[in-house]
């Protein structure tokens, strides 16, 4: 009976930083380098999220990104997106919960002054290092976007990129 009700302390108290009515501050780093021959390109993208936690699964919220990409055969890009985001999680135990974030929005790119939207189903693991303060990780997930600018023809791509990417990621939830 003292370890169902000491499992049972840890779970709640695991679960009630992150609770209806709590607020979500995270964000991700991603990085990734390619070469082809002699021609190299490298990105690094920070995407900052802050949300509201409506149930004890549910997040809504706002989220933002800035690109850099610097490639051997075209000048530095810089891209901008804005837009909100849909969290669904669902804890595996005190430690480790797995989320999907279902995001859409606006986006940017400098170098063409290109404009367009964005998609993305992200699928994250989740490791709860103390009081709702932990570390988020993501190997891929899939994504739309459409662009449009003054120099260049529409771009339209569909992209599943699981294992091509890797994000590691901070989040923080604050109970109100």
């Amino acid at each position: 009976m003292k370890k169902l009700l000491l499992s049972a302390a840890l779970i709640i108290s695991a679960m009630a930083s992150a609770q209806k009515g709590s607020v979500l501050v995270g964000g991700n780093v991603g990085f990734s380098s390619d070469k082809v021959g002699e021609a190299k390109s490298t990105s690094f993208e920070f995407n900052p999220k802050v949300g509201y936690q409506f149930t004890d699964n549910w997040t809504a919220g706002v989220e933002g990104s800035i690109a850099s990409v610097d490639t051997d055969w075209s000048e530095k890009t810089e891209n901008y997106k804005v837009g909100g985001f849909l969290r669904y999680t669902q804890p595996l135990s005190e430690t480790f919960s797995v989320f999907a974030d279902l995001g859409a929005g606006y986006q940017n790119e400098s170098l063409n002054n290109a404009n367009g939207i964005y998609a993305t189903l992200v699928p994250n693991l989740f490791i709860n290092m103390k009081k709702g303060f932990g570390l988020n990780f993501s190997i891929g997930g899939v994504g739309y976007n459409n662009i449009d600018g003054r120099n260049d023809a529409r771009r339209e791509s569909i992209g599943f990129d699981f294992g091509k990417t890797f994000n590691i990621g901070i989040s923080k939830n604050f109970a109100l």
